[in-house]
């Protein structure tokens, strides 16, 4: 069992790595993404990406999901989105004289929503059952969906124009989230080369590339993560990272036990796509402000003063102390 561990591991890391070096043909910097997308998806959960328009986050997930060979759908938010246009709508077919299902784009391995807090809040709930139960339900009828399913969904900030915030309970069922700012100076400067050399563009992308890996091999990797070792020690420490945020004197509503899960799936995973059988603490630290960012609620006196999500975890990861 250990050689064929070892074996599923190096392939993982191996597959990583080649997806990663096909990537940087077309996409310039956001290494941190792929490797979130990549945990994201072989840990089972789902990524939330809050950034300003035109960082590339949807380039990142088409090119992804061509690598992975996913079946990929993309929902663009705004104010007149109803949940009927995306999880779908039973309709009657005379021909046939009853009801069928249309479905909506919900149904698919890979789905992205563009600006999920431009949708209303009547619509965002519509997406919480597919994503913790992996189905909806239309008209009192429960539909499986695929397998496996990914959601990334992207927001803007706050204080754009014509959002409606998340609430902390949709948030939760994230199980990871990131922040995208722009480019660097050289990475900018590298992009307009890309451009002038016409190297960025997708369609020539697309028919050039051919997919890694598909969904099969990505269900046996989630498989052969399961069975990476975590040793108490570093349990214990994900576990004081979490109990931290509920005693910290700035934040208001501290991280719940999903963000206990968070982090022994995506350490787990992380440690495989680094080429261990073991998760170590370095694991769990990385994945610190994915896991815990979009979990904690300041307290207003906090918010008030300039005190951010990302301050208080970097606080909380020099207080903890580490096995």
């Amino acid at each position: 069992m250990s050689e064929n561990l070892t074996e599923h591991i190096e392939a993982i890391a191996n597959a990583y790595e080649e997806i990663r070096l096909i990537a940087q043909q077309v996409i310039v910097g956001n290494q941190p993404l792929i490797e979130g997308i990549f945990i994201s998806m072989i840990s089972g959960g789902h990524l939330l990406i809050e950034g300003v328009p035109g960082t590339a986050k949807t380039t990142v997930c088409k090119i992804i999901a061509r690598l992975i060979d996913y079946n990929f759908k993309r929902v663009q938010g705004a104010v007149d989105i109803q949940p009927a246009d995306i999880i779908g709508v039973r309709i009657y077919d005379r021909t046939k004289s009853e009801f069928v299902l249309q479905k909506g784009p919900v149904f698919t391995n890979f789905l992205m929503i563009d600006e999920i807090n431009r949708l209303t809040p009547k619509t965002q709930s519509a997406l919480l059952e597919a994503m913790s139960e992996h189905q909806v339900t239309i008209d009192g009828i429960s539909y499986p969906l695929a397998d496996p399913y990914f959601v990334i969904a992207t927001q803007n900030p706050y204080d754009a124009e014509g959002t409606f915030p998340l609430i902390e309970a949709q948030c939760d069922r994230f199980m990871f989230s990131t922040t995208l700012n722009h480019l660097e100076p050289e990475s900018e400067l590298e992009l307009i080369r890309r451009e002038r050399a016409g190297e960025l563009d997708w369609g020539l992308y697309r028919d050039r590339v051919t997919p890694v890996l598909g969904p099969a091999d990505l269900k046996s990797m989630a498989a052969a993560v399961r069975e990476v070792r975590v040793d108490d020690v570093v349990l214990a420490y994900m576990r004081d990272l979490v109990l931290a945020t509920r005693s910290h004197g700035d934040i208001r509503l501290g991280a719940s036990s999903r963000a206990s899960i968070a982090f022994l799936r995506g350490s787990m995973a992380r440690a495989a796509l680094y080429g261990r059988t073991y998760v170590i603490p370095d694991d769990v630290r990385a994945l610190a402000l994915p896991v815990l960012r979009h979990r904690i609620t300041l307290t207003r006196e906090a918010a008030i003063t300039g005190i951010t999500p990302g301050s208080v975890i970097h606080e909380i990861l020099d207080s903890v102390e580490v096995p």
